[in-house]
């Protein structure tokens, strides 16, 4: 019986690559809210399915299915994997339990602008991430790194944090990822990972005091009906990552896969774009200030904190993960020093 599920497993990848050579349909699913002008992975995927469907003359179209229809980030990548789905964005929390050094990514307090987040996934360490996020699964292909909404903010309901004692006895909501636990963890708080779907009855009825997300994220959640206090901590950057079925992808023609790579970059291209709207837009920073005190951070308040969270995460790498990663970290360093030191002025 195994060997005969093999044959049979084997046969249908073969007859569906075929199939894909004279096009296809690309099920691609998320996790967020299914309007283009409200949500960056949404913009993405619509800008996406629209070049798609124009650069095949229809010959590949693309369905998109968003607000978990189709199951959680995490059973999208699986979806994805098992060629249920053809395409999906995923975060970084759900990627983990199938690739988990994505967690080098949540280096605190790394980037200096929004600029050097672009040139450190768009250069050679993006290529070398997704090279090895492909080795390790097999079956996908990684074709970018979208905006998730920008650098992450910490909201709470207790009291204004702008120094690094002001996290003390803030119970914060995390992803279950650990990097995210130690993070707030180190700099004072009480890590509480929930789910994402609990998060605004959480912060509503008191289980959290607080939680951190992009600014266009808080926005859209609602957050700040339920919280008081907003710090602008630029803390982490979590992108998504843009990965296909690898036989779709491969059963593609030539053309058809060149014209699916340019859709994603241009997916990529309007998600931060989106993203950097939203920001400064009535949706984002500027209709938020109205709802809830927000506090930008000095550049020293911001190095004491790098200071208390990096070695905890640092060790974490060296001690939770594996090599390969501890060379990913050294590599994601370099990269985002010289991204941080460059500037389109010099």
């Amino acid at each position: 019986m195994k060997y005969l599920s093999t044959g049979l497993a084997l046969s249908a990848t073969l007859t569906a690559s075929a199939a894909f050579a004279d096009g296809g349909v690309i099920k691609f699913g998320h996790d967020n809210k299914t309007d283009p002008f409200e949500n960056p992975a949404h913009a993405c995927t619509a800008v996406f399915s629209n070049l798609v469907s124009a650069g095949t003359n229809g010959a590949v179209t693309v369905e998109v299915f968003g607000s978990n229809q189709l199951g959680t980030a995490a059973e999208h990548v699986q979806q994805v994997r098992d060629g249920i789905l053809q395409a999906t964005l995923t975060s970084t929390g759900a990627l983990a339990s199938y690739y988990p050094r994505i967690d080098v990514l949540n280096l605190p307090f790394a980037f200096a602008n929004n600029e050097a987040t672009y040139k450190v996934f768009d250069g050679d360490f993006g290529k070398t991430l997704a090279k090895d996020i492909e080795d390790t699964l097999g079956d996908v292909v990684v074709l970018g790194f979208p905006d998730t909404g920008g650098f992450f903010a910490v909201t709470n309901s207790k009291h204004k944090i702008s120094e690094l004692q002001d996290f003390d006895g803030i119970r914060v909501r995390t992803m279950t990822l650990p990097s995210h636990q130690k993070i707030m963890q180190a700099l004072g708080a009480e890590a509480y990972p929930l789910a994402w779907g609990e998060v605004y009855s959480g912060l509503q009825t008191g289980v959290i005091d607080g939680q951190m997300n992009p600014v266009p994220i808080i926005s859209f959640a609602n957050f700040a009906e339920v919280q008081k206090y907003m710090t602008l901590t630029n803390h982490l950057f979590s992108p998504y990552t843009f990965m296909i079925n690898r036989a779709f992808y491969e059963g593609l023609s030539d053309s058809e896969r060149a014209t699916v790579r340019s859709a994603a970059e241009n997916c990529v291209t309007a998600s931060r774009g989106l993203s950097r709207i939203i920001e400064a837009s009535d949706r984002g920073l500027a209709g938020l200030k109205d709802k809830i005190e927000v506090t930008a951070l000095t550049a020293e308040q911001r190095a004491a904190m790098a200071a208390a969270t990096q070695p905890v995460f640092e060790a974490h790498v060296s001690e939770d993960l594996d090599a390969k990663a501890a060379e990913l970290l050294a590599l994601f360093k370099t990269a985002v020093q010289g991204a941080n030191a460059d500037s389109y002025l010099n």
